[in-house]
Formats: C-alpha cells, structure tokens, sequence
C-alpha cells in the first residue's frame, strides 16, 4: 500500500480519551470559529478602509488553505474504515465542496468524544476511536495553521510596519496567531507522543518550554519577512516561490509516503514545503541531526540576508525607527529561543525522567532498539492513527524490529 499507510513497525493503540482531550477539542472548535471570524472581520475593515488587494489577500489566504485542509479531509475519508455514522459518499462530498470538511470533523470528535466521557463502560475500541479523530484533527489544524494564519500574520506585520499604526482587529489578530502557531506546534508534538509509552510523555512544564522555544524561534522568522515585505512587496513573492521551491524538492527526494496516493502526496509534499519556509518539520525516517542543521543553517543565513537587505535598503532611521528596535527583538527573541531549546533537551526532556536507560526516543536513537521499550504494549485490534504512528516513527526515529502487517487505520495482528 502505497500513502501513509506503509510503515514500518508495531502501531500502538493511542491513549484513553478524557475529560481533558474533550475539553481541548471544544476549545478548538472555539479557536476554529473565533480565526474565521477574525479573517472575515480584517478584511471587511481593510476593504472598508480602501485596501482592497489586503482585503483580498487575506481571502486568498483564507480560501487556499481551506481548499487544501478540504483536500486532505477528503482523501483521509476515502481511506478510513467503515464508520456508520459517516453520511452517504455524496452528502459528505457535498460537505468538503461547501468547505465543510474540517467543522464536520470537529463536531463528530465532540460527539464521539462526550460519548465516551459519558460512558464510563466504554469500549476500548471507542476510546481509541475518539483519540484516532482527535489526531486527524490535530494534524489538519497544524496545516491549517502555515497555509493560513502565519501568511496572514506575516501580512499584517508588513502592514502595520508600512503604515506606522496598528488598529485594534490588527493587534488581536497578531497575538492569536503567535499562540496559534505555537500551540498548532505543540499540540502536534504531544500527539506524536502520545504513541509512546507514558513515561515519555510531556509534562506540564516540559510542554511549556516546548510551547516558548516554538513561539519565539518562529517569531525573527515572521519579522524578517514582514520587514522584507514592507521595502520589496512583489519581491518576498518571488523569494516565497523560490525558498518554497526548494523545500518542495527537498522533501521529494526523501521520498515522503504518506497519503495513500501519489496525487494526494504531492498535496502533502506542497503543505510541507509551505510549513518548511517558516520552521523545522521533519518528514522522513532516519538520522536528522545533519538534514536539521542544514536546514536552520540555510533560514538562518535566509533570514539574515532578508533582515540586512530591509535595513541597508530602508529609508533613514528618523523616518522608520521602528526598524532597529524589530531587528533586536528578532535577535533577542531567536538567540533566547535557542537557549530554551537547548534547556529543554538539557533539563526538561522527558527521556531524562523516564527511569529505563536502555529506552530512546531522540532522533538519533541507537539502531536495533525495540519498539516495545519505547512505544505502547500492543492489545486487541482497535482504531488507529496510522497517519500520525508513521510520522511519530520519523520523528523518533527509532529502530524497529518486529514488523507487523496493518490495515488502512484498523491493525491487522498478524506477523510477517
């Protein structure tokens, strides 16, 4: 099988749904609600003000990103097992056309998760079913996230930048982004976890400085852009085309497998290059120390040309100080969100306070370890997220040794 299901290894059952996971997706379909609202209520104003390219922008930017979460919402569907309370195939086609997909997902992982919160005698193929929704949604908010709301941000940066003014919708706009995409990140991370043992799970205050390095890495990324933006409107479009351009044939020639398709993996492919222009996503199995450092290397140097080139080609100081105070609180902000993450690796991961040695759960975890030293004990069959299992796999790295046939989202127990 070719896609997302084609992994190596023992998939894990996820673990056990609770009030907590339900009380997370409530939020999200808040947060969902609350980004579209602010979305359209941006562009009225801009239209309003008579702006209408910025209008414009943010419903382009809007309207692409959702026609590609549609996309992958619509492929997942075709490839998930049989689930009765899905609508016919032309009533859930119609749903994705209207841009319905992702709300749709959202209301059944509330349904199906109070349902399982409710009953306390839930099966364990419920629990794992309600997790399995819970993942999906996950991975489509993390794509929702950079093909929408951190362009947008980045937008709204250069905007305020030129305009020397920020109005109020455009304040909290740019707060509920930065959290957003700190959030999206981490939020990511704890699902991929969630497919290891508990020890290795993140803790309350390992989450948060997981959640602060994210936060203010990405941050000089978006500020350099912004400023780029402000002196060269037409030229970050051909630096966007470009950057992404490579990243695209960077992630092609790791050879990503992870939609059940290869016309679905190239919608895959061009989502991860998008997120690749503003931080670090790992898409292939094996070593990642030397692709990481190639990379932060390569949008270090990128962002510093693009930070120079705004300040050696920008009008005087007297006509733009702000531009010497947002180049120091990008330095300050990358610089200091690199000595969290080294504190986090440091004092804060938790294979520090996992008490097995013998246990990886790094990237460059030591070839031959056993799954089952790191990843959940296997019970009966049960729902999984073989989409998200595969990229915990490439994240973690870790060397697997008994190899199981799966099915599409259900295990198959059956050894090779």
């Amino acid at each position: 099988m070719a896609g997302s299901g084609r992994g190596s290894g023992r998939p894990p059952p996820p673990p056990q749904y609770g009030l907590r996971d339900l009380l997370f997706a409530l939020l999200g379909v808040g947060a969902f609600a609350a980004d579209l609202v602010a979305d359209l209520w941006a562009a009225a104003s801009y239209v309003r003000a008579g702006h209408a390219v910025w209008g414009g922008l943010v419903l382009l930017l809007l309207g692409l990103s959702s026609l590609a979460v549609q996309g992958f919402s619509w492929a997942w569907y075709q490839t998930e097992p049989g689930e009765s309370d899905l609508p016919p195939g032309l009533r859930l086609a119609a749903l994705h056309l209207l841009q319905l997909g992702y709300p749709y997902r959202c209301c059944r992982a509330l349904r199906v998760g109070w349902r399982v919160c409710r009953d306390e005698t839930a099966f364990e193929e419920d629990q794992a079913y309600a997790v399995f929704l819970t993942h999906d949604i996950s991975m489509l908010r993390l794509f929702e996230t950079f093909l929408e709301n951190t362009p947008q941000l980045t937008l709204v940066l250069a905007i305020i930048l030129h305009t020397n003014k920020a109005e109020l919708f455009q304040g909290l706009g740019i707060c509920t982004a930065f959290l957003s995409v700190a959030w999206s990140l981490l939020d990511y991370h704890q699902s991929l976890r969630s497919f290891l043992q508990d020890k290795y799970e993140l803790r309350p205050l390992s989450s948060t400085i997981y959640f602060l390095w994210n936060f203010l890495l990405v941050c000089p990324r978006v500020l350099a852009i912004a400023l780029f933006a402000v002196l060269f409107p037409y030229g970050v479009a051909l630096h966007f085309l470009s950057v992404w351009a490579a990243m695209l044939l960077w992630v092609w020639l790791q050879g990503t497998v992870f939609m059940e398709s290869p016309r679905w993996e190239w919608l895959y492919r061009v989502t991860v290059a998008v997120i690749l222009y503003f931080c670090w996503f790992n898409v292939a199995k094996g070593r990642t120390l030397y692709r990481s450092v190639i990379y932060h290397g390569f949008i270090l140097v990128d962002s510093m040309l693009l930070a120079g080139s705004s300040f050696w080609y920008s009008a005087p100081l007297r006509e733009r100080p702000y531009l010497l105070p947002v180049l120091l609180v990008g330095l300050f902000c990358y610089m200091f969100g690199l000595l969290l993450r080294g504190a986090y690796y440091k004092w804060f991961h938790p294979r520090l306070q996992a008490p097995c040695k013998a246990a990886y759960d790094e990237v460059d975890a030591p070839h031959g370890l056993d799954e089952d030293a790191v990843f959940r004990a296997v019970p009966a069959p049960a729902p999984m997220n073989r989409r998200l299992y595969q990229l915990a796999q490439n994240h973690f790295s870790v060397s697997l040794q008994a190899r199981q046939n799966w099915g599409n989202g259900v295990m198959d127990n059956m050894a090779l």
